[in-house]
Protein backbone atom coordinates (compact mmCIF):
# COMPACT_ATOMS: atom_id res chain seq x y z
CA UNK A 1 0.00 0.00 0.00
CA UNK A 2 1.13 3.57 -0.63
CA UNK A 3 0.54 6.54 1.62
CA UNK A 4 -1.72 8.11 -1.00
CA UNK A 5 -3.98 5.14 -1.61
CA UNK A 6 -5.57 2.75 0.83
CA UNK A 7 -4.94 -0.36 -1.26
CA UNK A 8 -2.21 -1.42 -3.66
CA UNK A 9 -4.70 -1.88 -6.53
CA UNK A 10 -5.62 1.80 -6.34
CA UNK A 11 -2.31 2.57 -8.05
CA UNK A 12 -3.78 0.81 -11.09
CA UNK A 13 -7.46 1.76 -10.91
CA UNK A 14 -7.72 5.02 -8.98
CA UNK A 15 -4.60 7.08 -9.72
CA UNK A 16 -5.28 10.80 -10.03
CA UNK A 17 -1.80 11.65 -11.28
CA UNK A 18 -1.61 9.01 -14.02
CA UNK A 19 -5.07 9.22 -15.55
CA UNK A 20 -4.05 7.71 -18.89
CA UNK A 21 -2.72 4.61 -17.14
CA UNK A 22 -5.87 4.40 -15.05
CA UNK A 23 -7.98 4.63 -18.21
CA UNK A 24 -6.08 1.71 -19.76
CA UNK A 25 -6.04 -0.51 -16.67
CA UNK A 26 -9.64 0.10 -15.73
CA UNK A 27 -11.07 0.51 -19.22
CA UNK A 28 -9.91 -2.82 -20.58
CA UNK A 29 -11.20 -4.61 -17.47
CA UNK A 30 -14.69 -3.30 -18.29
CA UNK A 31 -14.94 -5.50 -21.36
CA UNK A 32 -15.72 -8.40 -18.99
CA UNK A 33 -18.80 -6.61 -17.76
CA UNK A 34 -17.47 -5.36 -14.43
CA UNK A 35 -19.70 -2.48 -13.27
CA UNK A 36 -18.39 0.91 -12.24
CA UNK A 37 -18.70 0.45 -8.47
CA UNK A 38 -16.18 -2.41 -8.43
CA UNK A 39 -13.47 0.15 -9.23
CA UNK A 40 -14.35 2.41 -6.30
CA UNK A 41 -11.19 1.61 -4.31
CA UNK A 42 -12.34 -1.64 -2.74
CA UNK A 43 -9.67 -4.35 -2.26
CA UNK A 44 -8.91 -6.52 -5.27
CA UNK A 45 -8.49 -10.18 -4.34
CA UNK A 46 -6.52 -12.44 -6.64
CA UNK A 47 -7.61 -16.07 -6.76
CA UNK A 48 -4.52 -18.04 -7.75
CA UNK A 49 -5.91 -21.16 -9.40
CA UNK A 50 -4.04 -24.36 -10.25
CA UNK A 51 -7.08 -25.88 -11.95
CA UNK A 52 -6.17 -28.12 -14.87
CA UNK A 53 -7.73 -31.17 -16.47
CA UNK A 54 -4.19 -32.54 -16.62
CA UNK A 55 -3.96 -32.22 -12.81
CA UNK A 56 -6.84 -34.49 -11.78
CA UNK A 57 -6.48 -33.73 -8.06
CA UNK A 58 -7.27 -30.09 -8.86
CA UNK A 59 -9.99 -30.72 -11.44
CA UNK A 60 -12.74 -29.27 -9.21
CA UNK A 61 -11.00 -25.96 -8.49
CA UNK A 62 -13.25 -23.94 -10.79
CA UNK A 63 -16.12 -24.77 -8.41
CA UNK A 64 -14.02 -23.90 -5.36
CA UNK A 65 -13.05 -20.58 -6.97
CA UNK A 66 -16.73 -19.69 -7.41
CA UNK A 67 -17.31 -20.25 -3.68
CA UNK A 68 -14.33 -18.03 -2.89
CA UNK A 69 -15.72 -15.27 -5.11
CA UNK A 70 -19.03 -15.30 -3.24
CA UNK A 71 -17.23 -14.71 0.03
CA UNK A 72 -15.08 -11.94 -1.44
CA UNK A 73 -18.12 -10.15 -2.85
CA UNK A 74 -20.00 -10.44 0.45
CA UNK A 75 -17.10 -8.80 2.29
CA UNK A 76 -16.94 -5.94 -0.19
CA UNK A 77 -13.98 -7.07 -2.26
CA UNK A 78 -13.43 -7.48 -6.00
CA UNK A 79 -12.35 -11.08 -6.85
CA UNK A 80 -10.27 -11.75 -9.95
CA UNK A 81 -9.25 -15.31 -10.77
CA UNK A 82 -6.02 -16.08 -12.61
CA UNK A 83 -4.32 -19.33 -13.71
CA UNK A 84 -0.79 -20.43 -12.88
CA UNK A 85 1.34 -23.40 -13.90
CA UNK A 86 -0.19 -26.57 -12.48
CA UNK A 87 2.23 -29.41 -11.70
CA UNK A 88 0.46 -32.78 -11.80
CA UNK A 89 2.11 -35.51 -9.79
CA UNK A 90 0.21 -38.21 -11.66
CA UNK A 91 0.85 -37.06 -15.24
CA UNK A 92 3.81 -34.70 -15.50
CA UNK A 93 7.13 -36.09 -16.74
CA UNK A 94 9.97 -36.46 -16.00
CA UNK A 95 8.78 -35.50 -12.50
CA UNK A 96 6.48 -32.82 -11.10
CA UNK A 97 9.18 -31.78 -8.64
CA UNK A 98 11.29 -30.49 -11.54
CA UNK A 99 8.58 -27.87 -12.16
CA UNK A 100 7.74 -26.86 -8.57
CA UNK A 101 10.20 -23.97 -8.75
CA UNK A 102 8.99 -22.92 -12.21
CA UNK A 103 5.42 -22.80 -10.90
CA UNK A 104 6.57 -20.72 -7.93
CA UNK A 105 8.12 -18.19 -10.34
CA UNK A 106 4.83 -17.99 -12.23
CA UNK A 107 2.94 -17.43 -8.98
CA UNK A 108 5.32 -14.78 -7.66
CA UNK A 109 5.39 -12.68 -10.80
CA UNK A 110 1.64 -12.99 -11.42
CA UNK A 111 0.88 -11.70 -7.92
CA UNK A 112 3.47 -8.91 -7.96
CA UNK A 113 2.78 -7.71 -11.48
CA UNK A 114 -1.00 -7.41 -11.20
CA UNK A 115 -3.36 -5.11 -9.25
CA UNK A 116 -3.80 -7.48 -6.33
CA UNK A 117 -4.19 -6.49 -2.66
CA UNK A 118 -4.57 -9.97 -1.22
CA UNK A 119 -4.41 -13.48 -2.65
CA UNK A 120 -6.26 -16.76 -2.17
CA UNK A 121 -4.17 -19.80 -3.07
CA UNK A 122 -6.06 -22.81 -4.49
CA UNK A 123 -3.79 -25.81 -4.13
CA UNK A 124 -4.09 -29.56 -3.88
CA UNK A 125 -1.88 -31.93 -5.86
CA UNK A 126 1.51 -32.33 -4.20
CA UNK A 127 3.67 -29.64 -5.79
CA UNK A 128 0.92 -27.05 -6.22
CA UNK A 129 0.84 -26.41 -2.47
CA UNK A 130 4.54 -25.61 -1.92
CA UNK A 131 4.88 -23.78 -5.24
CA UNK A 132 2.02 -21.41 -4.40
CA UNK A 133 3.28 -20.87 -0.85
CA UNK A 134 6.79 -20.20 -2.14
CA UNK A 135 5.70 -17.68 -4.76
CA UNK A 136 3.27 -15.88 -2.47
CA UNK A 137 5.84 -15.87 0.35
CA UNK A 138 8.33 -13.97 -1.80
CA UNK A 139 5.74 -11.25 -2.48
CA UNK A 140 4.35 -11.17 1.09
CA UNK A 141 0.85 -9.79 0.61
CA UNK A 142 -2.12 -10.85 2.77
CA UNK A 143 -2.52 -14.50 1.81
CA UNK A 144 -4.89 -17.35 2.64
CA UNK A 145 -4.61 -20.95 1.46
CA UNK A 146 -7.36 -23.40 0.51
CA UNK A 147 -6.62 -27.05 -0.20
CA UNK A 148 -8.77 -29.01 -2.63
CA UNK A 149 -9.37 -31.81 -0.13
CA UNK A 150 -8.98 -35.57 -0.39
CA UNK A 151 -10.98 -38.05 -2.46
CA UNK A 152 -13.56 -40.23 -0.76
CA UNK A 153 -12.29 -43.56 0.53
CA UNK A 154 -11.59 -46.16 -2.11
CA UNK A 155 -13.55 -49.42 -1.74
CA UNK A 156 -12.40 -52.65 -3.36
CA UNK A 157 -13.81 -56.13 -2.77
CA UNK A 158 -15.04 -55.41 0.72
CA UNK A 159 -11.93 -53.51 1.84
CA UNK A 160 -10.84 -49.88 1.78
CA UNK A 161 -8.09 -49.05 -0.69
CA UNK A 162 -5.87 -45.98 -0.42
CA UNK A 163 -4.52 -44.02 -3.36
CA UNK A 164 -0.81 -44.53 -3.85
CA UNK A 165 -0.35 -46.85 -0.89
CA UNK A 166 -2.58 -49.46 -2.52
CA UNK A 167 -0.64 -49.08 -5.75
CA UNK A 168 2.69 -50.08 -4.21
CA UNK A 169 1.17 -53.09 -2.46
CA UNK A 170 -0.78 -54.20 -5.54
CA UNK A 171 2.24 -53.75 -7.78
CA UNK A 172 4.31 -55.95 -5.45
CA UNK A 173 1.54 -58.57 -5.46
CA UNK A 174 1.27 -58.43 -9.25
CA UNK A 175 5.04 -58.85 -9.64
CA UNK A 176 4.95 -61.76 -7.21
CA UNK A 177 2.14 -63.43 -9.20
CA UNK A 178 -0.36 -63.23 -6.33
CA UNK A 179 -2.95 -61.23 -8.34
CA UNK A 180 -3.77 -60.96 -12.05
CA UNK A 181 -3.70 -57.95 -14.38
CA UNK A 182 -7.53 -57.86 -14.29
CA UNK A 183 -7.43 -57.72 -10.48
CA UNK A 184 -4.99 -54.83 -10.76
CA UNK A 185 -7.31 -52.87 -13.11
CA UNK A 186 -10.36 -53.50 -10.89
CA UNK A 187 -8.48 -52.05 -7.93
CA UNK A 188 -7.45 -49.03 -10.01
CA UNK A 189 -11.09 -48.26 -10.84
CA UNK A 190 -12.16 -48.72 -7.23
CA UNK A 191 -9.48 -46.42 -5.87
CA UNK A 192 -10.33 -43.13 -7.60
CA UNK A 193 -14.06 -42.66 -7.18
CA UNK A 194 -14.45 -38.94 -6.49
CA UNK A 195 -12.82 -35.57 -7.05
CA UNK A 196 -9.88 -34.67 -4.82
CA UNK A 197 -6.29 -35.55 -4.04
CA UNK A 198 -4.88 -38.75 -2.52
CA UNK A 199 -6.92 -39.83 0.50
CA UNK A 200 -3.94 -41.43 2.18
CA UNK A 201 -1.57 -39.31 4.27
CA UNK A 202 0.49 -38.72 1.15
CA UNK A 203 2.22 -35.48 0.30
CA UNK A 204 -0.96 -33.68 -0.81
CA UNK A 205 -2.81 -34.35 2.45
CA UNK A 206 0.38 -33.78 4.43
CA UNK A 207 0.91 -30.38 2.86
CA UNK A 208 -2.75 -29.50 3.41
CA UNK A 209 -2.12 -30.32 7.06
CA UNK A 210 1.06 -28.23 7.06
CA UNK A 211 -0.85 -25.26 5.65
CA UNK A 212 -3.30 -25.61 8.54
CA UNK A 213 -0.54 -26.06 11.13
CA UNK A 214 1.32 -23.01 9.81
CA UNK A 215 -1.85 -20.97 10.30
CA UNK A 216 -2.07 -19.86 6.67
CA UNK A 217 -5.52 -21.48 6.21
CA UNK A 218 -8.73 -21.53 8.20
CA UNK A 219 -9.08 -24.36 10.74
CA UNK A 220 -10.25 -27.67 9.27
CA UNK A 221 -8.68 -27.04 5.86
CA UNK A 222 -6.70 -30.27 5.56
CA UNK A 223 -9.17 -33.11 5.83
CA UNK A 224 -12.63 -32.06 4.56
CA UNK A 225 -13.30 -34.34 1.55
CA UNK A 226 -13.22 -32.59 -1.81
CA UNK A 227 -16.89 -33.36 -2.52
CA UNK A 228 -18.18 -32.47 0.95
CA UNK A 229 -20.32 -29.30 1.01
CA UNK A 230 -18.23 -28.11 3.96
CA UNK A 231 -15.21 -27.77 1.63
CA UNK A 232 -17.15 -25.15 -0.33
CA UNK A 233 -18.35 -23.44 2.82
CA UNK A 234 -14.75 -23.14 4.00
CA UNK A 235 -13.83 -21.68 0.59
CA UNK A 236 -16.63 -19.13 0.90
CA UNK A 237 -15.45 -18.11 4.36
CA UNK A 238 -11.84 -17.91 3.16
CA UNK A 239 -12.95 -15.46 0.45
CA UNK A 240 -14.72 -13.39 3.08
CA UNK A 241 -11.75 -13.47 5.43
CA UNK A 242 -9.10 -12.43 2.89
CA UNK A 243 -10.86 -9.09 2.41
CA UNK A 244 -10.66 -8.47 6.14
CA UNK A 245 -6.98 -9.48 6.14
CA UNK A 246 -6.23 -6.89 3.46
CA UNK A 247 -7.93 -4.20 5.53
CA UNK A 248 -5.88 -5.33 8.56
CA UNK A 249 -2.68 -5.54 6.45
CA UNK A 250 -2.18 -9.05 7.88
CA UNK A 251 0.53 -10.25 5.52
CA UNK A 252 2.00 -13.72 4.98
CA UNK A 253 5.12 -13.04 7.07
CA UNK A 254 3.09 -11.72 10.00
CA UNK A 255 1.45 -15.13 10.28
CA UNK A 256 4.16 -17.63 9.31
CA UNK A 257 7.24 -17.38 11.54
CA UNK A 258 10.03 -19.71 12.67
CA UNK A 259 7.76 -20.78 15.55
CA UNK A 260 5.01 -21.62 13.04
CA UNK A 261 7.40 -23.95 11.23
CA UNK A 262 8.33 -25.58 14.54
CA UNK A 263 4.63 -26.23 15.12
CA UNK A 264 4.26 -27.70 11.64
CA UNK A 265 7.19 -30.10 12.16
CA UNK A 266 5.55 -31.43 15.32
CA UNK A 267 2.16 -31.78 13.65
CA UNK A 268 3.85 -33.63 10.79
CA UNK A 269 5.24 -36.15 13.27
CA UNK A 270 1.86 -36.61 14.94
CA UNK A 271 0.00 -37.23 11.66
CA UNK A 272 2.70 -39.50 10.17
CA UNK A 273 3.23 -36.96 7.39
CA UNK A 274 5.15 -37.34 4.15
CA UNK A 275 8.94 -37.12 3.91
CA UNK A 276 8.35 -34.53 1.19
CA UNK A 277 7.25 -32.05 3.84
CA UNK A 278 10.92 -31.69 4.81
CA UNK A 279 12.00 -30.41 1.42
CA UNK A 280 8.90 -28.29 0.79
CA UNK A 281 8.86 -26.52 4.16
CA UNK A 282 12.56 -25.73 3.76
CA UNK A 283 11.82 -24.07 0.42
CA UNK A 284 8.88 -22.05 1.79
CA UNK A 285 10.96 -20.95 4.78
CA UNK A 286 13.74 -19.85 2.45
CA UNK A 287 11.35 -17.55 0.60
CA UNK A 288 10.34 -15.97 3.92
CA UNK A 289 14.02 -15.61 4.90
CA UNK A 290 13.57 -18.00 7.83
CA UNK A 291 16.40 -20.41 8.63
CA UNK A 292 14.84 -23.88 8.75
CA UNK A 293 17.25 -26.81 8.60
CA UNK A 294 17.43 -30.53 9.28
CA UNK A 295 18.55 -29.86 12.86
CA UNK A 296 15.18 -28.19 13.44
CA UNK A 297 13.45 -31.36 12.27
CA UNK A 298 15.57 -33.43 14.64
CA UNK A 299 15.03 -31.02 17.55
CA UNK A 300 11.30 -30.44 17.09
CA UNK A 301 10.33 -33.90 15.83
CA UNK A 302 12.10 -35.80 18.57
CA UNK A 303 9.80 -37.89 20.79
CA UNK A 304 6.65 -36.81 18.91
CA UNK A 305 4.43 -39.90 18.66
CA UNK A 306 2.41 -40.65 15.54
CA UNK A 307 -1.21 -40.65 16.74
CA UNK A 308 -3.07 -40.63 13.42
CA UNK A 309 -3.85 -44.16 12.24
CA UNK A 310 -3.78 -43.50 8.49
CA UNK A 311 -2.23 -45.23 5.51
CA UNK A 312 0.63 -45.57 4.71
CA UNK A 313 1.60 -45.68 8.40
CA UNK A 314 -1.67 -47.15 9.65
CA UNK A 315 -5.12 -48.34 8.67
CA UNK A 316 -7.58 -45.55 7.84
CA UNK A 317 -7.94 -42.83 5.19
CA UNK A 318 -8.45 -39.04 5.12
CA UNK A 319 -12.24 -39.22 5.01
CA UNK A 320 -12.16 -41.16 8.30
CA UNK A 321 -9.66 -38.63 9.69
CA UNK A 322 -12.03 -35.75 9.00
CA UNK A 323 -14.99 -37.47 10.63
CA UNK A 324 -12.81 -38.32 13.65
CA UNK A 325 -11.80 -34.71 14.28
CA UNK A 326 -9.05 -33.95 11.78
CA UNK A 327 -5.99 -31.77 12.31
CA UNK A 328 -7.68 -29.58 14.97
CA UNK A 329 -7.83 -32.50 17.41
CA UNK A 330 -4.22 -33.46 16.68
CA UNK A 331 -3.18 -29.88 17.41
CA UNK A 332 -5.26 -29.90 20.59
CA UNK A 333 -3.43 -32.96 21.91
CA UNK A 334 -0.06 -31.33 21.21
CA UNK A 335 -1.21 -28.09 22.85
CA UNK A 336 -2.37 -29.91 25.97
CA UNK A 337 1.17 -31.23 26.43
CA UNK A 338 2.70 -27.78 25.88
CA UNK A 339 4.48 -28.99 22.75
CA UNK A 340 3.37 -26.18 20.42
CA UNK A 341 3.98 -22.45 20.31
CA UNK A 342 0.42 -21.68 21.33
CA UNK A 343 0.40 -17.94 20.62
CA UNK A 344 1.22 -18.20 16.92
CA UNK A 345 -1.22 -16.14 14.84
CA UNK A 346 -3.39 -17.66 12.10
CA UNK A 347 -5.25 -16.14 9.16
CA UNK A 348 -8.54 -15.77 11.05
CA UNK A 349 -6.87 -13.41 13.52
CA UNK A 350 -6.90 -15.95 16.32
CA UNK A 351 -4.01 -17.92 17.78
CA UNK A 352 -3.50 -21.61 17.16
CA UNK A 353 -4.56 -22.18 20.76
CA UNK A 354 -7.81 -20.24 20.39
CA UNK A 355 -8.66 -22.10 17.18
CA UNK A 356 -8.11 -25.63 18.47
CA UNK A 357 -8.51 -25.75 22.27
CA UNK A 358 -12.09 -26.99 22.06
CA UNK A 359 -11.54 -29.57 19.27
CA UNK A 360 -13.11 -32.98 19.85
CA UNK A 361 -12.38 -36.53 18.75
CA UNK A 362 -15.15 -38.83 17.54
CA UNK A 363 -13.10 -41.97 16.84
CA UNK A 364 -10.15 -42.84 19.05
CA UNK A 365 -9.02 -45.64 16.73
CA UNK A 366 -8.42 -43.10 13.95
CA UNK A 367 -6.89 -40.38 16.15
CA UNK A 368 -5.31 -42.16 19.04
CA UNK A 369 -4.59 -40.81 22.48
CA UNK A 370 -1.16 -39.30 22.89
CA UNK A 371 -0.35 -41.86 25.58
CA UNK A 372 -1.41 -44.81 23.39
CA UNK A 373 0.02 -43.82 20.01
CA UNK A 374 0.27 -45.72 16.77
CA UNK A 375 4.06 -45.33 16.97
CA UNK A 376 5.81 -43.92 20.02
CA UNK A 377 8.51 -42.02 18.12
CA UNK A 378 7.17 -41.25 14.67
CA UNK A 379 7.79 -38.24 12.49
CA UNK A 380 10.92 -37.82 10.42
CA UNK A 381 14.33 -39.03 11.55
CA UNK A 382 17.52 -37.41 10.31
CA UNK A 383 20.46 -39.69 9.52
CA UNK A 384 24.02 -38.48 9.15
CA UNK A 385 27.34 -40.16 8.50
CA UNK A 386 30.02 -40.53 5.89
CA UNK A 387 27.44 -41.31 3.18
CA UNK A 388 25.29 -38.29 4.04
CA UNK A 389 27.32 -35.54 5.74
CA UNK A 390 24.53 -33.04 5.07
CA UNK A 391 21.83 -35.48 6.10
CA UNK A 392 19.35 -38.03 4.83
CA UNK A 393 15.84 -38.73 6.09
CA UNK A 394 13.61 -41.68 6.93
CA UNK A 395 9.99 -41.95 8.02
CA UNK A 396 9.95 -44.55 10.85
CA UNK A 397 6.15 -44.75 10.94
CA UNK A 398 6.17 -46.23 7.42
CA UNK A 399 9.23 -48.45 7.98
CA UNK A 400 9.85 -51.91 9.42
CA UNK A 401 10.99 -52.00 13.02
CA UNK A 402 13.36 -54.93 12.50
CA UNK A 403 15.32 -52.87 9.95
CA UNK A 404 15.77 -49.79 12.14
CA UNK A 405 19.19 -51.09 13.16
CA UNK A 406 20.84 -53.09 10.43
CA UNK A 407 24.08 -53.87 8.61
CA UNK A 408 23.87 -55.05 5.06
CA UNK A 409 25.77 -55.53 1.83
CA UNK A 410 25.16 -52.81 -0.76
CA UNK A 411 23.58 -53.63 -4.09
CA UNK A 412 24.26 -50.52 -6.16
CA UNK A 413 22.44 -49.07 -9.16
CA UNK A 414 24.11 -46.08 -10.81
CA UNK A 415 20.84 -44.87 -12.35
CA UNK A 416 17.14 -45.59 -12.28
CA UNK A 417 17.48 -47.11 -15.76
CA UNK A 418 20.05 -49.59 -14.44
CA UNK A 419 17.69 -50.39 -11.57
CA UNK A 420 14.86 -51.22 -13.98
CA UNK A 421 17.19 -53.32 -16.15
CA UNK A 422 18.75 -55.39 -13.37
CA UNK A 423 16.38 -55.53 -10.37
CA UNK A 424 14.71 -58.77 -11.53
CA UNK A 425 17.83 -60.41 -12.93
CA UNK A 426 17.94 -63.89 -11.34
CA UNK A 427 21.72 -63.58 -11.19
CA UNK A 428 21.62 -60.35 -9.15
CA UNK A 429 23.61 -60.90 -5.96
CA UNK A 430 20.91 -59.83 -3.52
CA UNK A 431 18.88 -61.17 -0.60
CA UNK A 432 16.56 -59.68 2.02
CA UNK A 433 19.52 -58.57 4.15
CA UNK A 434 21.05 -56.48 1.35
CA UNK A 435 20.74 -52.72 1.16
CA UNK A 436 19.63 -51.38 -2.24
CA UNK A 437 21.46 -48.18 -3.22
CA UNK A 438 20.32 -45.88 -6.05
CA UNK A 439 22.44 -42.97 -7.27
CA UNK A 440 22.09 -39.98 -9.61
CA UNK A 441 18.43 -39.31 -8.81
CA UNK A 442 18.83 -36.11 -6.79
CA UNK A 443 17.97 -32.50 -7.74
CA UNK A 444 20.68 -32.23 -10.44
CA UNK A 445 21.04 -35.91 -11.24
CA UNK A 446 17.57 -36.85 -12.40
CA UNK A 447 17.00 -33.82 -12.87
CA UNK A 448 14.24 -32.83 -10.46
CA UNK A 449 14.70 -35.45 -7.74
CA UNK A 450 12.00 -37.91 -8.78
CA UNK A 451 9.96 -40.16 -6.50
CA UNK A 452 11.96 -43.28 -7.29
CA UNK A 453 13.53 -43.82 -3.86
CA UNK A 454 11.07 -46.53 -2.86
CA UNK A 455 12.68 -48.99 -5.27
CA UNK A 456 10.66 -52.08 -5.99
CA UNK A 457 12.12 -55.20 -4.47
CA UNK A 458 13.81 -57.90 -6.58
CA UNK A 459 11.63 -60.78 -7.77
CA UNK A 460 13.86 -63.32 -6.03
CA UNK A 461 13.19 -61.55 -2.70
CA UNK A 462 9.46 -61.00 -3.30
CA UNK A 463 8.99 -64.71 -4.01
CA UNK A 464 10.26 -65.44 -0.50
CA UNK A 465 7.34 -63.42 0.86
CA UNK A 466 9.61 -60.49 1.81
CA UNK A 467 7.94 -57.08 1.43
CA UNK A 468 10.59 -54.69 2.78
CA UNK A 469 14.32 -54.05 2.55
CA UNK A 470 16.47 -51.01 3.37
CA UNK A 471 16.74 -48.74 0.36
CA UNK A 472 19.09 -45.72 0.19
CA UNK A 473 19.10 -42.98 -2.45
CA UNK A 474 19.44 -39.29 -3.21
CA UNK A 475 15.88 -39.38 -4.58
CA UNK A 476 12.49 -38.76 -2.96
CA UNK A 477 9.52 -41.09 -2.57
CA UNK A 478 5.80 -40.56 -2.77
CA UNK A 479 4.18 -39.64 0.52
CA UNK A 480 1.78 -42.50 -0.11
CA UNK A 481 4.62 -45.04 -0.16
CA UNK A 482 5.88 -47.20 2.68
CA UNK A 483 8.96 -49.14 3.60
CA UNK A 484 12.37 -48.69 5.20
CA UNK A 485 13.44 -46.11 2.67
CA UNK A 486 16.27 -43.63 3.30
CA UNK A 487 15.92 -40.56 1.11
CA UNK A 488 17.25 -37.10 0.21
CA UNK A 489 20.86 -38.20 0.79
CA UNK A 490 22.88 -34.98 0.60
CA UNK A 491 25.07 -34.07 -1.18
CA UNK A 492 23.77 -36.12 -4.10
CA UNK A 493 25.87 -38.43 -6.26
CA UNK A 494 25.65 -36.12 -9.29
CA UNK A 495 27.77 -33.50 -7.48
CA UNK A 496 30.15 -36.22 -6.23
CA UNK A 497 28.62 -36.44 -2.79
CA UNK A 498 29.95 -39.47 -0.86
CA UNK A 499 26.92 -41.55 -1.87
CA UNK A 500 28.70 -41.74 -5.22
CA UNK A 501 31.50 -43.76 -3.60
CA UNK A 502 29.31 -46.72 -2.58
CA UNK A 503 30.00 -49.89 -4.56
CA UNK A 504 28.22 -53.23 -4.64
CA UNK A 505 29.54 -55.49 -1.92
CA UNK A 506 30.37 -52.65 0.51
CA UNK A 507 28.87 -52.94 3.98
CA UNK A 508 26.55 -50.18 5.14
CA UNK A 509 25.52 -49.62 8.75
CA UNK A 510 22.18 -47.99 9.58
CA UNK A 511 21.00 -47.12 13.09
CA UNK A 512 17.87 -45.00 12.92
CA UNK A 513 17.68 -44.73 16.71
CA UNK A 514 21.12 -43.11 16.83
CA UNK A 515 20.65 -41.17 13.57
CA UNK A 516 23.58 -42.91 11.88
CA UNK A 517 24.22 -44.12 8.33
CA UNK A 518 27.79 -45.05 7.45
CA UNK A 519 29.67 -46.75 4.67
CA UNK A 520 32.06 -49.19 6.36
CA UNK A 521 34.95 -48.38 4.05
CA UNK A 522 38.19 -46.54 4.87
CA UNK A 523 37.93 -42.79 4.22
CA UNK A 524 41.01 -42.82 1.97
CA UNK A 525 39.31 -45.36 -0.28
CA UNK A 526 36.12 -43.26 -0.33
CA UNK A 527 38.13 -40.16 -1.31
CA UNK A 528 39.93 -42.04 -4.07
CA UNK A 529 36.67 -43.42 -5.46
CA UNK A 530 35.11 -39.94 -5.49
CA UNK A 531 38.13 -38.50 -7.27
CA UNK A 532 37.65 -40.99 -10.08
CA UNK A 533 33.84 -41.03 -10.13
CA UNK A 534 32.00 -39.93 -13.27
CA UNK A 535 28.37 -39.08 -12.45
CA UNK A 536 25.64 -40.10 -14.86
CA UNK A 537 24.30 -36.67 -15.72
CA UNK A 538 21.07 -35.95 -17.59
CA UNK A 539 21.19 -34.74 -21.17
CA UNK A 540 20.02 -31.12 -21.02
CA UNK A 541 19.21 -29.32 -24.27
CA UNK A 542 18.59 -25.90 -22.76
CA UNK A 543 15.42 -24.15 -21.66
CA UNK A 544 14.08 -24.26 -18.11
CA UNK A 545 15.79 -27.57 -17.37
CA UNK A 546 19.22 -26.01 -17.94
CA UNK A 547 18.37 -23.12 -15.65
CA UNK A 548 17.15 -25.62 -13.05
CA UNK A 549 20.29 -27.78 -13.14
CA UNK A 550 22.56 -24.73 -13.08
CA UNK A 551 20.87 -23.18 -10.05
CA UNK A 552 19.10 -25.85 -7.98
CA UNK A 553 20.30 -26.25 -4.40
CA UNK A 554 20.67 -29.55 -2.55
CA UNK A 555 17.82 -31.38 -0.81
CA UNK A 556 18.72 -30.17 2.68
CA UNK A 557 18.27 -26.59 1.40
CA UNK A 558 14.82 -27.31 -0.05
CA UNK A 559 15.96 -27.84 -3.67
CA UNK A 560 14.90 -24.30 -4.53
CA UNK A 561 16.74 -22.30 -7.18
CA UNK A 562 19.44 -20.23 -5.50
CA UNK A 563 18.28 -16.93 -7.03
CA UNK A 564 14.68 -17.42 -5.86
CA UNK A 565 15.47 -17.55 -2.14
CA UNK A 566 14.19 -14.55 -0.16
CA UNK A 567 11.44 -11.95 -0.18
CA UNK A 568 11.38 -9.53 -3.08
CA UNK A 569 8.21 -7.79 -1.91
CA UNK A 570 5.23 -6.37 -3.76
CA UNK A 571 6.76 -3.23 -5.24
CA UNK A 572 6.66 -3.11 -9.03
CA UNK A 573 7.79 -0.39 -11.40
CA UNK A 574 5.03 1.61 -13.04
CA UNK A 575 4.99 1.74 -16.80
CA UNK A 576 3.27 4.59 -18.55
CA UNK A 577 0.95 4.24 -21.48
Amino acid sequence: MSKKNKFRSSEWYNSKTHRRDTFVHRGWMRNQGHPNHLFDGRPVIGICNTWSELTPCNGHFREIAESVKKGVFEAGGFPLEFPVFSASESNLRPTAMLFRNLASMDVEEAIRGNPIDGVVLLMGCDKTTPSLLMGAGSVDLPTIGISGGPMLNGHHRGETIGSGTGVWKLDADLNAGIISEDDFIDAEISMSRSKGNCMTMGTASTMGSMVEALGISLPGNAAIPAVDARRYSLSYMSGKRIVEMVKENLTFSKIVTKKSFENAIKVNGAIGGSTNAVIHLAAVAGRLEIDLNLNDWERCGKNIPTIVNLQPSGKYLMEDFYYAGGVPYVIKQLLERKLLNENEMTVNGKTILENNKDAKCWNTDVIKDFNEPLISDGGIKILKGNIAPNGAIIKPSAASEHLMKHKGKAVVFESVEELHDKIDDPNLDVDENSILVLKNCGPKGYPGMAEVGNMRLPQKVLKKGIRDMIRVSDARMSGTAFGTVILHTSPEAAVKGPLAAVQSGDMIEVDVYKGIMNLLVDQKIIDERLKNYNPILPEIKGGYQKMYVDHVMQADKGADLDFLVGKRGAEVKRHSH
